[in-house]
């Protein structure tokens, strides 16, 4: 992705979104065992605690990555197709109103004004 504006295509590869599930599970994995007490020094007869803390952290560290992946199928089915091919110019969530008024547009004291009451 050396383009300097790339497509929607090119960031929402399947490849990016199983990394950033597997990303998620793992920390959801690792705050599991932290919170269960893992990495405290071994007593007597905890060794049953910590594989415990173990099967527990692997499962909710499944539930974060099955979950992860659903979440976000489900929210590319929100994008629009044919908006897949155009190149992204800005960030998807600012004000397209934001855009119309640009610095060089000499519209750039009007933007910066607060609103005025008629």
């Amino acid at each position: 992705m050396s383009e300097k504006n790339p497509t929607r295509r090119d960031l929402m590869r399947p490849v990016h979104l199983l990394g950033f599930a597997l990303l998620a599970a793992v920390f959801a994995g690792v705050v599991t065992l932290v919170s269960m007490g893992v990495l405290q020094e071994q007593r007597a007869g905890a060794a049953d605690m910590h594989v415990r803390a173990w099967v527990v952290a692997g499962i909710v560290a499944g539930i974060t990555f099955i979950a992860t992946l659903v979440i976000m199928a489900l929210s590319l089915l929100a994008v629009d197709p044919a908006k897949m091919a155009k190149p992204v110019t800005r960030g998807l969530l600012l004000d397209p109103e934001d855009e119309a008024a640009r610095p060089g547009d000499g519209d750039a004291d009007r933007r910066h004004a607060p609103p005025t009451e008629h």
